[in-house]
Formats: structure tokens, C-alpha cells, sequence
């Protein structure tokens, strides 16, 4: 049995927001096209003909849609590709998610993400005040309160979802605050997204996290989430719950988690293939999923070249007492996560020292 996935773009980097930190806005000014629009019925049902060509009966196929903003594709989009998806005559176990800022959903979009168990990533900043200052409209016009009514929606028909907010080098300040907006408003599950630099980036942002923020802001939300837990309170924080998988039972859930690149087949809305969501960049296009199946664009130069890419484990990887648990990283991630600048300190070599032993602890029990 065989476990594939796709992360699909059908509205490209259209995006009715204007994030100060989006890396993906970024990465398309980095291309020779910007955007590549709305992804055509006739890209859709070559894209899934062609994946399906390598299932066979018993396979698991997962297809998240991510942006941009990838509900600017339309309701009818996401109900034509379900629909030919039910066409194949393949017996595939198909799950879906997208990843949403939530602004754009109503009614009929909670309906059919309720109807088709679609898991849904809700960008909320934890609060107004982090969420307005950076997540604005071409207005200039803050999104929480629409974001949050989305929630309601969501809570209402009963769809599942995790809460993705962006962690900023601003907002890493405030760890009791966040951890505060997840109890008040009883968000279960929630994934704190690095803020990144641009990749071409000459001089640090104000926005990007640095390792020092990342290593304090974790250490002092692990305690607020520790305590929690043992008085009964349980909130899925998706880095506490990867590591205590990883040094309980070996599992690996995170791309990079433990520093080895995996090919994750990103689909461009033109059918263009890339190996990686931070890497949607001319040089890393692998082919085009119209004339290519999955397996043909893994094989392909390209695809290797990036699965290769040798990494820097000198300094203080090489003394690390967890250097098998994390091999450096993910390699976007570096400066942000991982070593200074300096190379003199590792945030998540820090943080480790302090939440390892008591959410190995936590994953036996």
C-alpha cells in the first residue's frame, strides 16, 4: 500500500490579503511569472488522471490545496475536482485539506468542507493585535474579526481544523498572550509557523524569528502547556506533539524534522511540479504534472539534486546530544530555528534540553 500526497496552488499566489511577512509572495517576485492564475478544468483532471496513473487499489492519495489564497479558485473548482476524483475507478482512500485565511468562507463553503471531511489550516495570529498588525487587506484593513467569525463557522458545522498562526519575531515576545488566545478560545489544535525571511534577503526583517526568540518563546510556552496537561487540559501544540512522536516511537511527522529533505510534489496552477513549498522557484521546477506522472518527476535530475544537497553538520552540530534526532534541520529553517548567525548557538538545540526528557516522559505514558 502506497501514501502519496500533493500540495495543489489552483489560484497560484493570488491572494486577496497583503501579509507584511508572506513568503510566498516572495518566492513568486522571484520567478520569471509572478502568477500563474486559476488553475483550468483542464489542468485539474489531467493533474489527478496523471496521479492516479501511479495507484493502485489500496492506496492512500492525500491532496491539500494551499495558496496564495487557494479558496480564490472557487467553490466550483473544489467541487469539479472531488467530483472527477469519484470518477477514477481506482480504489484509493482519498483525504483532503486546504489551507485557508478564511476570509472568503460563508455557508456553503462550511457545507461542503463538512460534507467532503475536508481538514482544514485556519490562519489566525492569536489575538488582534498580532493578527490586524500583519494580516491586512489591500485596504490596509485588519482580518480578525472576519477570521474569527469563520472560526464560529467552523466550530458550527463541525469541521475540523487547526489553527496555523505565524510566529514573528514580535509575537515570540509573548508566549503567555498566545498561549492565553488558544484556552479562551478553546483552540485544540494549533501549528506555530516560523516567520521567515525572504529568501534574497540581504538584512534580517523585523519580522523574521531569530533562534534566541524561537528557543525562549517555546521554553516558556512548554511550561503554560505542561501544566495544563497534567491538570487534565490537553492542547495539540503541533512542535510538542512531533517531537514526543519522534523520541517515543520513532515517528516522523514533520518534513525536515529530522534534516532530511522529502520530495513533496508542490502543483503550481499552470501543472508545473516543485520539490518543495519554500523552493517554488524556476530553477527547482521538476517538469509539469500534465505530461509527467508523480514517479517519471521524482526520477528527473532536478528532484535528486535537491534530495542531495549536502549540509553543514560542523561547529555545533558536530558536539550535539541530539544530533539524531534533528541532523541539522530543515534547511529553510536554518537561521531562524537553528544556528545564529554567528553559528555560536542552536535554538532548537535549547529548547530540547529543556522539553526532550519530559515529553519523552509525556509520549510513554
Amino acid at each position: 500500500m502506497k501514501q502519496l500526497s500533493v500540495l495543489i496552488k489552483p489560484a497560484s499566489s493570488l491572494c486577496n490579503l497583503r501579509c507584511q511577512y508572506c513568503f510566498y509572495a516572495n518566492i513568486s517576485d522571484l520567478r520569471d511569472v509572478r502568477s500563474f492564475g486559476r488553475m483550468t478544468s483542464v489542468v485539474m483532471e489531467k493533474m489527478i488522471d496523471q496521479i492516479f496513473l501511479d495507484l493502485e487499489d489500496g492506496d492512500q492519495m492525500s491532496f491539500a490545496f494551499q495558496g496564495g489564497e487557494p479558496t480564490l479558485a472557487g467553490l466550483a473548482y473544489f467541487k469539479s475536482f472531488v467530483a472527477y476524483v469519484k470518477q477514477q475507478t481506482k480504489q484509493v482512500t482519498v483525504k483532503y485539506a486546504i489551507q485557508t485565511n478564511g476570509t472568503l468562507i460563508n455557508e456553503e463553503w462550511c457545507q461542503f468542507l463538512a460534507e467532503q471531511q475536508f481538514l482544514v489550516g485556519l490562519s489566525i495570529d492569536g489575538g488582534i493585535k498580532f493578527h490586524d498588525d500583519n494580516r491586512m487587506d489591500a485596504k490596509g484593513q485588519g482580518s480578525f474579526s472576519n477570521v474569527m467569525a469563520t472560526k464560529r463557522l467552523f466550530d458550527h458545522f463541525e469541521i475540523d481544523y487547526n489553527v496555523l498562526c505565524v510566529l514573528t519575531n514580535q509575537s515570540a515576545r509573548h508566549p503567555k498572550q498566545l498561549f492565553h488566545f488558544i484556552t479562551s478560545h478553546k483552540v485544540d489544535y494549533v501549528q506555530f509557523i516560523p516567520c521567515l525571511d525572504d529568501l534574497d534577503a540581504k538584512i534580517t526583517s523585523d519580522y523574521a524569528l531569530r533562534p534566541e526568540s524561537f528557543a525562549n518563546f517555546y521554553k516558556e510556552l512548554f511550561f503554560l502547556w505542561e501544566r495544563d496537561y497534567h491538570n487534565g487540559n490537553y492542547y495539540s501544540i503541533n512542535l510538542f506533539d512531533n517531537i514526543a512522536n519522534l523520541l517515543g516511537h520513532g515517528q516522523v511527522n514533520a518534513c525536515g524534522l529530522v534534516g532530511k529533505c522529502a520530495v513533496q510534489y508542490v502543483i503550481e496552477a499552470d501543472g508545473s511540479v516543485y520539490p518543495c513549498d519554500f523552493y517554488v522557484l524556476d530553477d527547482y521546477r521538476l517538469g509539469n504534472i500534465t505530461e509527467s506522472t508523480l514517479r517519471e518527476l521524482f526520477s528527473v535530475k532536478i528532484s535528486q539534486r535537491f534530495l542531495r544537497t549536502p549540509r553543514d553538520m560542523s561547529g555545533l552540530c558536530e558536539t550535539c546530544p541530539y544530533i539524531n534526532y534533528c541532523g541539522g534541520g530543515c534547511k529553510r529553517m536554518e537561521q531562524v530555528v537553528y544556528k545564529n548567525k554567528e553559528g555560536t548557538y542552536c535554538g532548537y538545540q535549547d529548547l530540547l534540553k529543556t522539553v526532550a526528557e519530559p515529553l519523552f516522559q509525556i509520549s510513554r505514558s
